[in-house]
């Protein structure tokens, strides 16, 4: 179980680390995924002999697609977080993943059969809409006069982040790969996504090397998950590691400033809760 809750503290601390790291949206996923991709080498060195009897051609093309895709997901939601917000974009962005890989998985792959999958999924997903919808309400008193945020970009951002996100773990299910043989492909499809939206906008910069830590991070958090899941299974693995919005949401407010009302931090609390309930609900299913 502790194991289990490696993911979440280290998924959660990511919008923490890259904001407290500085440097734009583009550096960021940049330096994120040279991390990642060194964390990756390693992973393939500890599953070395794993890694060799299950690599294919298949999984090279699966890994770099779902890299890309994944890129496209973490960019934006970089530029969301820009937009609007760390406390804002991550609870929205959990709920939007949740309702949307929920529902690729009963169109596409029929994985709710039974009378029982249906009602728990549906009540699963209205909790997870009302649940994003809260952590997006503003205080009618002051959202007049906050003009920081803009919202217009967030919700673009938000939407690509998660056709992105989306992509990258359907892509995967779809053609059943070895994950762990996946693991350096698409570390190198990430990278390659993250220099296509760096390319001319001042990529090279300390920030950008400051954000591998960011990688790290990240990938520590996909190297205890790969532990946990035989441990305690993926339902408890996958429940646990939603437990990161709380880290994110509310270490944006406690350690980055970012400015809330005692009404709209209600909001987020109740949402986020909600979001958890959701997701918890889902991945038990």
């Amino acid at each position: 179980m502790l194991i289990a809750l490696i993911p979440a503290i280290a998924w959660g601390s990511i919008g923490l680390v890259s904001g407290k790291l500085g440097g734009s949206a583009n550096q960021q996923t940049l330096g994120m995924t040279w991390g990642a991709l060194l964390f990756s080498i390693l992973t393939t060195i500890v599953f070395w002999h794993h890694i060799v009897l299950n690599t294919t051609l298949e999984v090279w093309v699966v890994g770099i697609v779902s890299g890309l895709f994944w890129s496209l997901g973490q960019n934006q939601q970089f530029h969301s977080m820009k937009a609007i917000g760390i406390s804002n974009t991550v609870p929205l962005s959990t709920g939007l993943q949740l309702v949307f890989n929920a529902l690729v998985g009963v169109l596409l792959f029929k994985e709710w059969t039974s009378t029982h999958q249906i009602s728990i999924g549906t009540l699963a997903l209205i909790i997870l809409i009302v649940g994003a919808t809260l952590t997006s309400l503003k205080d009618n008193k002051v959202a007049k006069e906050n003009k920081s945020d803009n919202w217009s970009l967030g919700v673009k951002a938000l939407a690509l982040s998660t056709l992105g996100y989306v992509g990258y773990a359907v892509v995967v299910k779809w053609t059943g790969v070895d994950t762990k043989a996946m693991v350096l492909p698409q570390a190198l499809g990430m990278v390659g996504g993250a220099s296509f939206f760096a390319f001319g906008k001042d990529a090279l910069q300390k920030e950008t090397y400051k954000n591998m830590i960011t990688g790290l991070v990240w990938g520590t958090g996909n190297f205890f998950m790969f532990l946990a899941i035989p441990m305690v299974g993926l339902a408890i693995s996958y429940s646990f590691s939603q437990m990161g919005i709380i880290i994110s949401t509310f270490g944006s407010i406690l350690l980055l400033g970012e400015k809330k009302t005692k009404k709209e931090l209600g909001f987020i609390t109740f949402g986020s809760i909600m979001i958890i309930i959701g997701g918890v609900l889902l991945s038990n299913i």
